[in-house]
């Protein structure tokens, strides 16, 4: 088994990116494996690991079309829809409570 080479926090040689670097200039890993880690040391926990893509065997990102933005749409739409009310919530519905604010706390609802 081969081991990936490691770099320290800002030591990473030019040539290599993490998946949001590669995002920024518009870029995806595209299949490839990780080339390298990148180490972020932290005082009291372990450190902080990003993997490294090479540049030149990254692969363009794949263009938005309108059947991908109307399934996007459609996901969204879904985590602000509330299971209790039905009703759209007008922001993203949190796991913890499982239904908008209004219906989780009824009773402040009726104070107001």
């Amino acid at each position: 088994m081969a081991s990936i080479p490691v770099y320290r926090w800002h030591l990473a040689p030019d040539g290599l990116a993490t998946r949001r670097q590669l995002r920024a200039v518009g870029l995806r890993p595209g299949g490839q494996d990780v080339a390298a880690q990148l180490e972020r040391p932290r005082r009291r926990r372990g450190p902080l690991v990003a993997y490294l893509y090479r540049i030149d065997a990254a692969k363009p990102v794949r263009p938005m079309t309108p059947a991908r933005r109307a399934a996007l749409e459609r996901a969204n739409a879904a985590r602000r829809t509330c299971p209790e009310c039905r009703r759209d919530a007008g922001y993203v519905i949190p796991p913890s409570l499982g239904m908008c604010t209004p219906c989780a706390y009824p009773e402040e609802q009726r104070a107001a």
